[in-house]
């Protein structure tokens, strides 16, 4: 098993409980989508897989060594981040910004070698976006750069990837696209972690999907069975049914 969280629970300092006793795992070909209201914490649980921020109880296992005793390094050769934004100051071109997911293979006074470049090429090829590569990263869109972090994070060449809200800056054809891509990644052996605000994208997956209520409970199962109009109504606070699309051939959401 990739990832194995055993009953975490995290707050901040003199604040409110973000959520208590989450527990799942995860393993290679597999997607869970984390499903939940602003301020959730969907979010601040990912922080916490990436190690970013540190549960205060409980623990988690990646490939069955706890977490909290690996360097930052064996945590980066296993999991792979996209955050939900990410500026820099530093007019890096797409190219050079994206073989800095090459960073945990590469000596820390080493530069990225050709095989580095190669690998982060490709990753940019994969994503449809070579067209960019000799352009600064703070010069293109922010759905140009959500899709720039992903190949940064395929040419990390990780086992497990973390996105966070991944189609929240993206035009509808992108967002299709980006789901239909994650379902490629676990086709070729990712495991996969990400938080969304649509449904319907969970359910265009049809793996694993999480719903994290504002109680800080978080809820698991197959998308078939943990994706329902009672749950999706007491989730967002409205009346939500699920319709079967003959056309789509799965359900859509509908508020009523």
């Amino acid at each position: 098993m990739i990832l194995e969280v055993n009953k975490i629970s995290f707050h901040y300092h003199n604040s409110r409980e973000i959520f208590r006793d989450v527990s799942f795992s995860i393993d290679r070909g597999e997607i869970l989508s984390i499903l939940g209201t602003n301020g959730a914490g969907k979010s601040t649980l990912l922080n916490c897989i990436a190690n970013l921020r540190q549960p205060n109880s409980g623990e988690i296992l990646l490939n069955g060594k706890p977490m909290s005793k690996m360097k930052v390094r064996e945590i980066s050769q296993v999991i792979g981040y996209v955050p939900q934004v990410h500026s820099t100051a530093y007019a890096y071109t797409v190219r050079e910004f994206t073989v800095m997911g090459r960073t945990p293979y590469i000596g820390a006074f080493s530069t990225p070698s050709k095989n580095d470049y190669k690998i982060s090429d490709a990753a940019l090829e994969k994503m449809g976006i070579s067209h960019l590569k000799n352009k600064p990263y703070t010069e293109i869109s922010g759905g140009e750069r959500q899709q720039v972090m992903i190949a940064r994070v395929i040419a990390q060449q990780p086992q497990l990837i973390l996105l966070d809200e991944p189609t929240a800056h993206l035009d509808y054809g992108n967002q299709y696209r980006v789901v239909q891509m994650i379902r490629q990644f676990a086709d070729e052996g990712y495991a996969l972690i990400m938080t969304t605000h649509n449904p319907e994208h969970a359910i265009m997956l049809n793996g694993k999907v999480a719903i994290l209520n504002n109680e800080g409970i978080l809820d698991v199962g197959r998308a078939a069975e943990t994706i329902n109009g009672e749950a999706l109504s007491k989730l967002y606070g409205l009346p939500i049914k699920l319709v079967y699309n003959n056309e789509a051939k799965r359900n859509v959401c509908v508020v009523c």
